[in-house]
């Protein structure tokens, strides 16, 4: 019987090396032959007879030995290696197009994060500029970018020092200029930086549109009699370089322009009052002018003009009238903003009786109790027990149809029981005709009481 074995390993350790050299019959059985091809061991092995090893054998042996001890050839003829599939050109050309794509897909990953990115960043950037918008027009901000203007004329009258010194005394911003009013006072407000690129005029501050002129009481007079003189030719101009003319040209240049008239007395005994009868007393003695013609050009210039008069005692009081105006200016940037909804007094939440409603109409149950709430002397009590047994205004009016008699109607809700602090009552034939006569009476100027 003939075996066939396959040798698991090229190496052969030195000790065998050696031995085989020694003795190529070592370790053979008795009537066995051992014929060495390369790496295939060949074993004959016979029971009945044993035959001894010819020359032939021998010298097989040794060249078998020998070529098992030598190492396999370099070229790789003896053993040839599995022959590599070369791509064909389409292949190549396909794993470069999916390699270029890859390229491209993370080419457009690491754009949009770097867009994404640079969003988040202008995102932070604009609340950042909100804020600090919101910031700078709070009063005690925006009172630090306001400018009081001072006409140098008015520095010429007794006690005017005393509106310098309150305004120093304040650590308020004024300037002492011209103004094209002569006599009055303005306010500047001082603006952001703007941006020159984008065709900004580049001003950096901007003038209210109030304006106090301070007129003691016969420069007061002289327009008086300016403005009955105009009224009496019909509308005529007046005479130039008197302070009417100079007032109609401005409030003609700018027509939002508010200009209140300061009148003050020049001697400080008399209070506001008194100062009205001493005008009254110097028209009527030296301009001639009647109650009526007074009254005409008060209306004139109050209602055509939109000029507010106030008499005051002295520069004190007027010091007290421009720090009242330059607060309320200070104030006026952020009311108009928190004034910008269209109807500010309707406001979301529990102390304005809000009730919100949704899409799918959740929170009409709430809007209904909240109606029949309105009417007088209707508790809560009272409206959630009718909400209870007609959830809608609809089904209260089909409910009221269905009934033939008026007395019937009136009384539908009389029986219903109300629940609340720990009793039961009913809610009674008042409330019930009350609530009848709400949802259908057709006068509009009913009295429901």
């Amino acid at each position: 019987m003939s075996v066939l074995r396959r040798a698991k390993t090229w190496e052969i350790s030195e000790s065998e090396e050696s031995d085989t050299e020694k003795n190529p019959n070592i370790n053979r059985g008795e009537g066995s032959q051992i014929i060495t091809i390369g790496t295939e061991f060949i074993e004959d092995q016979s029971s009945d007879h044993r035959s001894k090893p010819s020359p032939s054998s021998e010298t097989k042996s040794e060249s078998g030995h020998a070529s098992a001890l030598c190492p396999p050839r370099q070229d790789g003829r003896d053993t040839p290696s599995p022959a590599r599939k070369r791509r064909t050109k389409e292949e190549i050309e396909a794993d470069r197009q999916a390699a270029k794509e890859r390229k491209e897909a993370r080419e457009r990953q690491r754009a949009a994060r770097a867009r994404e990115k640079e969003e988040m960043r202008q995102e932070q950037q604009r609340r950042r500029e909100a804020a600090d918008n919101l910031k700078s027009l709070r009063p005690e901000n925006c009172l630090k970018c306001l400018t009081v203007c001072i006409d140098p004329a008015l520095l010429q009258q007794d006690g005017s020092d005393i509106l310098l010194d309150t305004l120093a005394t304040f650590e308020w911003r004024f300037s002492i200029e011209s103004q094209q009013l002569p006599h009055s006072i303005t306010w500047t407000r001082d603006l952001p930086q703007l941006d020159h690129g984008r065709g900004d005029d580049g001003r950096g501050s901007v003038e209210e549109e109030q304006a106090v002129l301070v007129l003691d009481l016969p420069d007061f007079m002289d327009i008086v009699a300016s403005v009955k003189k105009m009224l009496d030719s019909e509308g005529e101009e007046t005479e130039v370089g008197s302070f009417l003319s100079s007032l109609l040209e401005c409030l003609n240049r700018d027509a939002k322009k508010v200009v209140t008239l300061l009148v003050t007395d020049s001697q400080p005994d008399y209070s506001s009052t008194c100062g009205e009868h001493l005008l009254d007393e110097t028209l009527h003695s030296k301009l001639g002018m009647e109650d009526l013609d007074l009254e005409e050009v008060l209306v004139y210039l109050q209602l055509c003009k939109k000029i507010s008069l106030v008499f005051l005692e002295g520069w004190q009081e007027v010091t007290n009238h421009v720090c009242a105006v330059t607060k309320a200016l200070s104030k006026r940037p952020f009311k108009l903003l928190t004034e910008r909804a269209e109807l500010p007094f309707c406001v979301d939440g529990s102390w304005a009786s809000g009730v919100r409603v949704e899409r799918d109409g959740s929170g009409l149950i709430q809007v209904w109790n909240r109606q029949i709430q309105q009417l007088n002397r209707v508790s809560p009590a009272v409206a959630s027990a009718v909400t209870a047994a007609y959830p809608s205004p609809q089904l209260l009016l089909q409910a009221y149809q269905s009934l033939e008699s008026e007395g019937d109607r009136k009384g539908l809700l009389a029986g219903l029981l109300v629940k609340g602090g720990g009793k039961e009552r009913r809610i009674g034939p008042e409330i019930s005709a009350r609530v009848y006569r709400c949802f259908t009476a057709q006068n509009p100027q009913l009295v429901l009481d």
